[in-house]
């Protein structure tokens, strides 16, 4: 019997049929007579699912973004003239969000798991509204270092919660559109945020506050709404979704075991855990995820200060600094909609990272020549950097399975991978303003390295799926003896 994500290959034996067979019982609720739905009531299942989850997730990565980014705004809006802090220590309020953020990723995601998303993305968004807030009370560098650090902690468990969350709920050929619609408005939090910090700067001196402080007030009270609405809005699992018939859970449930195939574990075991801690391709897809993140941090971070360097006021760099992110966000969408299409996503993430370079080029290259073709450049770099990541997070969602294993393994690449956003805080230094010519060479050389990785990433799985495929029934047999071998099982085929 053959099954799975159309162009990935799974082939079970009588053994395996077993095994689906028993995970088809009546153990959970779900009946042994299932009733496979046809394409009309398929559609209508998952347009209530997306109406319901999508739109929702994407705006609470929106806050998420917009909080994390805003201290870039912050700069151009003037706190480095309106507390006791130096350079050093504001790179270094970069950077120490994402230490901080990275040390909690796996925790944070575990916590998920015990908990479940509604309880626990609502208790970390309302503390990291607070800790928004707060930051308007800053009065030297030590303090805002701190509270960065405890806004990396509460915002740790969103973007890796989310990932897991999206891969209970969809089928891997399904996920990329998804991820791209929910990491999209990260763009659009670029984009939103620049015109956000252009009205607020303009509200500098009412109630005696500057303008930086409105901008973190303000932009904290709809994280703060969020996080109360979230318990009431966001559905836990497809299992005990109240928003959905019994008829319809049992659609979504049946499909994405018959999706996970022989990799459709979904209790917790600590073994899971320590085998994904040692897996090879954890330590694979963090090099493509650190190499490709550090531009999308850098940009996120920096934007405004490189629009500014490039000749354009302060107040105009905010407006300006968001018209790269339109762009981002349709090539995104566009770029993940066809690595679905296809049940690709190597070529999809290789594609994005050399278009990246080309815009890092033109930045380089340009200055002093084109102001207008450095902004082109700015454009296509930030256009191909963010239109990787969810080409890339589908991947490594897609290819590892059972739950605890896979929460595991979004949760851990992410860690390792957002270590990019702790080195971003250093790439454009003040000492190399406006040209910033070192930083946009680094990150050319980071995006380049990006575009290797992939495929050779994509040869590997490709070589692993091929030996599987020509082994003999003896070989598969002893190959399927051990116990929770989620995607290790010979029967699972890699998505490429």
């Amino acid at each position: 019997m053959k099954g799975g994500v159309e162009g990935t290959q799974v082939q079970y034996t009588e053994d395996d049929n077993i095994e689906v067979a028993l995970a088809n019982s009546d153990s959970d609720g779900i009946s042994n007579g299932f009733i496979e739905p046809d394409e009309k009531e398929l559609k209508r299942v998952l347009w209530k699912m997306d109406l319901r989850i999508i739109p929702y997730i994407a705006l609470l990565y929106l806050c998420s973004y917009l909080d994390r980014v805003n201290i870039g705004h912050a700069k151009v809006a003037g706190i480095m003239d309106d507390i006791d802090i130096t350079e050093n220590e504001y790179n270094l309020a970069l950077s120490m969000f994402f230490v901080s953020y990275v040390l909690c990723e796996v925790p944070s995601n575990l916590m998920l798991k015990i908990l479940g998303p509604r309880i626990w993305i609502s208790l970390i968004m309302i503390v990291w509204g607070a800790v928004m807030a707060a930051m308007s009370a800053c009065r030297n560098g030590p303090e805002l270092i701190v509270a960065r650090v405890f806004l990396g902690i509460a915002e740790a468990g969103l973007y890796p919660g989310v990932l897991f969350y999206l891969s209970v709920w969809y089928t891997r050929r399904e996920q990329a559109l998804r991820i791209a619609l929910f990491y999209g408005s990260s763009s659009l939090a670029g984009a939103f945020g620049g015109v956000l910090a252009y009205g607020l700067m303009h509200m500098d001196g009412m109630r005696g506050l500057h303008g930086w402080q409105w901008i973190f007030i303000i932009e904290a009270i709809p994280t703060l709404l969020l996080g109360v609405l979230t318990y009431f809005v966001l559905p836990d699992y497809p299992e005990n979704a109240k928003f959905l018939t019994e008829r319809e859970r049992e659609i979504i449930v049946m499909r994405n075991r018959k999706d996970a195939g022989v990799a459709s574990d979904t209790h917790f075991s600590w073994k899971q855990v320590g085998s994904t801690f040692i897996d090879w391709k954890i330590y694979a897809y963090s090099v493509i995820y650190l190499c490709g993140a550090i531009s999308v941090y850098s940009f996120s971070l920096f934007m405004p200060s490189i629009v500014n360097g490039m000749g354009y006021t302060a107040l105009n760099a905010q407006a300006f600094s968001s018209i790269p992110y339109v762009f981002a966000f349709i090539c995104c969408i566009a770029n993940s909609y066809h690595a679905d299409k296809k049940g690709e996503r190597g070529y999809h993430l290789a594609g994005s990272a050399f278009l990246s370079v080309i815009g890092y080029i033109l930045l380089i290259t340009l200055q002093g020549v084109s102001v207008v073709g450095q902004f082109i450049g700015a454009v296509i770099g930030t256009t191909g950097a963010f239109s990787l990541i969810p080409a890339l997070t589908s991947w490594f969602s897609n290819n590892f399975g059972g739950h605890t294993r896979r929460s595991v393994a979004v949760a851990l690449i992410t860690s390792i991978g957002n270590t990019s956003g702790a080195i971003s805080g250093q790439v454009y230094r003040a000492s190399d303003s406006p040209l910033y010519l070192k930083g946009h060479t680094a990150c050319a050389v980071l995006m380049s390295g990006c575009v290797v990785s992939a495929l050779l990433m994509k040869f590997t799985l490709y070589r692993i799926n091929k030996k599987r495929d020509n082994m003999t029934a003896e070989e598969y047999r002893i190959a399927s003896e051990r116990t929770e071998l989620g995607e290790k099982h010979p029967g699972f085929r890699y998505v490429l």
